[in-house]
């Protein structure tokens, strides 16, 4: 299949296009280094020109109320340029829970994604995927301050990257489902203890003092993030901070 991976030199998108070309498969990475834009749509029709599958996994640049324009621009411009090119399955990646914390500005923006992809004119899947094991770094710079970092106890259900590539890689070459799955770690873990674990690991002095205010994630109410009942991924977060 020819597959256009669009975001595909990112975390995610890298892997894809490796896993899916590993399987015989031709994807071809795109994105702003490669001379697309898809807020204006430059290099657009170019890039998805003859391709069977289009699996964007672009994001937003900021994670504030200017993500809900990006992901309605981007989507609009790249699902008239992927009908015109002929593709006959879009897919995204989103997020666990997204619906459920309206609070976050990007996480509307998410939902109003996947709603434009609903709405729009190809067969569709979208894949959920629960928090990644890589972003825990980033979450435990937001709230550092001296020797203490500041995390909610909220439950978070972590999935390794590579796990996520593996089954947006799988969808990809399948039927659309024109549905919503679910993806997730094996195990859940507050948000605090995961920080805990993640700074004895390696070897970090610092204290993790449980805050139900701190950060991004303050704002999630219950374990909304998590789904138990997710295809859940083999990794362990402890294996794969080893």
């Amino acid at each position: 299949m020819q597959i256009a991976v669009i975001g595909g030199t990112g975390l995610i998108g890298s892997q894809v296009v490796t896993k899916l070309d590993a399987a015989g498969h031709e994807a071809v990475p795109h994105s702003q280094s490669t001379g697309i834009d898809v807020i204006s749509g430059q290099g657009l029709d170019r890039a998805v020109a003859g391709a069977d599958v289009v699996v964007n996994l672009t994001n937003s640049p900021t994670f504030d109320e200017a993500s809900l324009a990006f992901f309605q621009t981007s989507m609009d411009n790249l699902l008239t340029a992927s009908r015109k090119g002929g593709a006959r399955h879009f897919v995204i990646l989103s997020i666990v829970g997204v619906d459920q914390v309206p609070q976050l500005d990007y996480y509307r923006a998410k939902v109003l994604q996947e709603e434009v992809l609903k709405a729009g004119p190809l067969p569709y899947s979208i894949v959920r995927a629960t928090q990644f094991m890589e972003f825990m770094d980033a979450v435990l710079s937001w709230t550092a301050d001296g020797d203490t970092v500041r995390l909610p106890a909220t439950p978070i259900q972590p999935i390794a990257a590579a796990d996520v590539a593996d089954a947006v890689a799988e969808v990809a070459v399948g039927a659309p489902l024109n549905a919503v799955p679910n993806i997730g770690g094996p195990e859940v873990f507050g948000l605090d203890e995961l920080g805990r674990i993640t700074l004895s690991h390696k070897g970090d002095p610092r204290t993790v003092v449980t805050d139900p205010t701190a950060g991004m994630f303050a704002a999630v109410d219950g374990d909304v993030l998590t789904d138990k009942s997710a295809h859940l991924a083999a990794t362990r977060y402890t294996d794969w901070l080893s």
